[in-house]
């Protein structure tokens, strides 16, 4: 995975066209696509009313990215971090203002409580996940490896010890993952595994990474309404 920050875009060249799943904004689901990309937002990009899933399909045609597959964050994209294992290379961006615990939910803004998910609202943190595997996977190990690696962002997060009144927090309310192959014959990725645990491994390690640099500038109690990058 070949990477190039030109700011507001982080863009992840996947080598050639692979098979692609996520839940991203741009271009979910099973698709076909040779870069993952993030556009970094702010307050300025997203107004009240605006419908963010036209305009980022139009910032991605500007550029020629169309076809892509594209999430979106509001944290600064110089503090994406990178971890590698095995067949498995993850980039990650980490902003935990908008952390919640699964099972609970904060108090937020009616605008965020109805919108589409995943859309980071401005200056709202998400934890995206760009994921690369160098083996062939089938459809049903891709969705078992999506399994795992949400998995290992889970513990992650637990593991930077953000508080919430309901306890930990597990994650945010706007994350999302992209996970990138070729098709193949592998049928399985989970825990016991060799590639379930270089998967587990390089997602964690990159989650962790960026979660301790937010900490280092928020600290471990993000505000009381989700708010911070």
């Amino acid at each position: 995975m070949r990477l190039t920050l030109t700011p507001p875009w982080l863009i992840a060249d996947l080598g050639r066209p692979r098979r692609v799943l996520s839940f991203a904004p741009h271009n979910p689901g099973f698709r076909r696509a040779r870069h993952i990309l993030l556009r970094e937002v702010r307050n300025a990009d997203l107004p009240e009313g605006l419908d963010a899933h036209r305009w980022l399909d139009g910032q991605l045609r500007g550029i020629g990215q169309a076809q892509s597959v594209c999430m979106m964050t509001s944290r600064p994209l110089r503090h994406y971090r990178v971890s590698r294992a095995g067949p498995v290379c993850c980039v990650a961006t980490v902003g935990l203002g908008n952390a919640e615990r699964v099972g609970h939910r904060r108090q937020v803004p009616a605008a965020v409580e109805t919108q589409p998910q995943p859309q980071p609202q401005p200056g709202y943190g998400t934890i995206n996940l760009a994921i690369l595997v160098a083996e062939g996977l089938t459809e049903t190990a891709m969705i078992e490896a999506l399994t795992i690696a949400a998995q290992a962002r889970t513990l992650a997060v637990l593991e930077a010890g953000i508080m919430l009144p309901s306890g930990l927090a597990t994650g945010t309310g706007t994350d999302c993952i992209a996970l990138a192959c070729d098709g193949g014959a592998t049928g399985f990725a989970g825990l016991h595994t060799p590639l379930g645990e270089a998967l587990g491994r390089a997602v964690h390690d990159a989650v962790l990474a960026g979660a301790r640099d937010w900490v280092a500038a928020h600290g471990r109690i993000p505000p009381p309404t989700p708010g911070a990058a």
